[in-house]
C-alpha cells in the first residue's frame, strides 16, 4: 500500500475485529547495527566482577547501548591488556597505548536487597575518575534495567546530552494471512528486548501514542464494524473507550502536560482536527476545511499544532496555533509530506517525505525551512524521536516484510530492528522518571 493510500486508509478504512486484552509476549526484535566507526569516540567497558551464581552481562549491555548511539567506539574484550574493576587498579598507560579515552568498570555484590551494580567512569587521557556510582539494589531479573541506567549516565556524562536507553518502543506487528491475520500491540525496550503485548485483534490497531509519563498508550481500535480511540493503562491492564464518534476515530496525540488530547474526527464533516480534553472538558475543533486533516502533533510547549492536510491538493504539513487560526504551510520540498513529529526542542519537525517514487524519512528546519533526508526508502514511514531528540525509528520495507528501523539524526549509525512478521508504527516512549 502506497503512502498516499496509507493517508486515506487511515481516515475511511471499514473495519470489523473484536478486541482481545492479553498479556502474552511476543517475538524479540533482532537488532543489526550498520555505519558508526567513523568519528566515534573510542571507549573500553571492561567486563564487571560478578558473583559466580549470576550470570548476567552488565558490561555487555552498556556495551551494546553506547555503541548503538553511533557516538562510541568500543575496544574489544580480547584486546584489553587488563581487566581492573577498580579505579586503584587501572593502568592508564595500558589504555592510552590502546587508543581509548575512556575505560569504564565496575562490579556486582548481592546484599540483603538483591544485587548491587558499582561502576566507575574514567578519564584515561587525564588519569582521573569522571563518574562514580553505587546503583540501588535490585532483584537479577532487574540487572537489563539497570545497565541501560549506567548507559544513559556515561552517556550524558561524554556527551552532555541525556541518554535515551532506558526508554520503551510501542509497535504493531501483524502475521498470517486471510482469517487468521493476527496484529498485536507491542510495548518493549529500547533495544528491543522485554516484548510484552498490550492488545491483539483480528484486524488492524494503529497509531499508538504515549502518555508524557510513559503510563499510558492511547491508539485506534475498532470493535463491531466502529473505530475508537483507546487509553489503556501499563501497570493496570485498565482499558478506557476515550473517544467514539460516527464516522472517522483517528490518529490521537497527547499534551505535553497529559490533560488533553488531538484526534482526527469526521462526524461534523470532513475530517478535521479536534482537542479533546481528558478530564472531561468542552471539545474544541481546531481545523474546519473541505480537505482532509489529520496526524495532527503538539509542539513541546503545547502551543502550537503541526498537521498533514491536503488542503493545497496534496499532502502537506502545516502548522497553527492551538488557540486556532490560519494554519501556515512549512513543507515545500517534495511532492508530499506527511505525519509531522516534533523534535524535543521544538525547533525541527519530522516528516515522512515523497519525492521521485520514493518515501523517506526527513528532518524540517523550522527556522530555515530546508529539509535534510535520513533515509534512503524506498518506503519509510511512522517516525518518532527518541527523548533526547538525537535518533529517530520508523517502519520500513524490509526484507519481504515491514520492520523497524533506526537512524541517528546525523545519518550516520543506522539499525534495523527484525521480528517474524510486518512490523510496523512504531512510537518512542518518553525518558524515565
Amino acid at each position: 500500500m502506497n503512502m498516499q493510500n496509507r493517508f486515506l486508509a487511515l481516515l475511511k478504512l471499514p473495519l470489523l475485529c473484536s478486541l482481545l486484552w492479553v498479556s502474552a509476549a511476543s517475538a524479540q526484535l533482532e537488532i543489526e547495527v550498520d555505519g558508526g566507526e567513523v568519528g566515534a569516540k573510542p571507549i573500553a567497558i571492561v567486563p564487571f566482577a560478578t558473583p559466580p551464581d549470576i550470570s548476567f552481562d552488565v558490561a555487555q549491555i552498556i556495551d551494546a547501548d553506547l555503541v548503538r548511539s553511533g557516538l562510541f567506539r568500543s575496544l574489544k574484550r580480547t584486546d584489553m591488556l587488563e581487566k581492573p574493576t577498580e579505579p586503584g587498579k587501572v593502568n592508564y598507560r595500558n589504555w592510552l597505548g590502546l587508543g581509548m579515552e575512556n575505560v569504564v568498570i565496575g562490579s556486582l555484590n548481592r546484599t540483603g536487597k538483591g544485587v548491587a551494580v558499582r561502576f566507575f567512569l574514567m578519564d584515561a587521557t587525564r588519569g582521573a575518575q569522571l563518574l562514580g556510582f553505587d546503583m540501588p539494589a535490585v532483584g537479577p531479573e532487574q540487572l537489563r534495567v539497570v545497565s541501560h541506567q549506567i548507559a544513559d549516565l556515561i552517556y550524558e556524562k561524554l556527551t552532555g546530552t541525556k541518554g535515551y536507553f532506558n526508554t520503551q518502543i510501542a509497535y504493531v506487528t501483524a502475521s498470517g494471512f486471510g482469517p487468521g491475520r493476527r496484529f498485536e500491540l507491542i510495548v518493549a525496550d529500547a533495544d528491543g528486548y522485554n516484548p510484552r503485548t498490550i492488545a491483539t485483534s483480528r484486524e488492524p490497531l494503529m497509531s499508538p501514542a504515549w502518555s508524557p509519563d510513559g503510563k499510558k498508550l492511547a491508539y485506534v481500535g475498532y470493535e463491531r464494524g466502529r473505530s475508537s480511540i483507546y487509553i489503556h493503562t501499563l501497570a493496570s491492564g485498565e482499558l478506557k473507550k476515550a473517544v467514539s464518534e460516527k464516522g472517522i476515530n483517528g490518529a490521537p496525540a497527547w499534551s505535553p502536560d497529559g490533560s488533553k488530547m488531538l484526534v482526527t474526527l469526521s462526524f461534523e464533516t470532513n475530517p478535521d482536527i479536534y482537542l479533546i480534553d481528558l478530564n472531561g472538558g468542552p471539545r474544541k475543533r481546531l481545523t474546519d476545511h473541505y480537505g482532509i486533516d489529520t496526524e495532527a502533533a503538539f509542539s513541546p510547549d503545547g502551543l502550537q499544532v503541526a498537521f498533514t492536510s491536503d488542503r493545497g491538493g496534496s499532502p502537506q504539513v502545516y502548522i497553527m496555533s492551538i488557540n486556532g487560526g490560519e494554519p501556515r504551510r512549512v513543507t515545500f520540498q517534495g511532492r508530499q509530506n506527511l505525519r509531522p513529529r516534533f523534535s524535543p526542542d521544538g525547533k525541527s519537525l519530522l516528516v515522512v517525505n515523497a519525492d521521485g517514487g520514493r518515501y523517506t524519512i526527513a528532518i524540517v528546519d523550522l527556522q530555515s525551512g530546508s529539509t535534510r533526508n535520513l533515509t534512503d526508502g524506498p518506503l519509510d514511514e511512522s517516525p518518532s524521536f527518541a527523548p533526547n531528540g538525537s535518533v529517530v525509528i520508523y517502519a520500513t520495507a524490509g526484507r519481504g516484510n515491514s520492520e523497524l528501523a533506526t537512524v541517528t539524526t546525523d545519518g550516520r549509525v543506522r539499525q534495523r530492528l527484525r521480528q517474524p512478521g510486518e512490523v510496523r508504527e512504531p512510537a518512542w516512549g518518553p525518558a524515565s522518571r
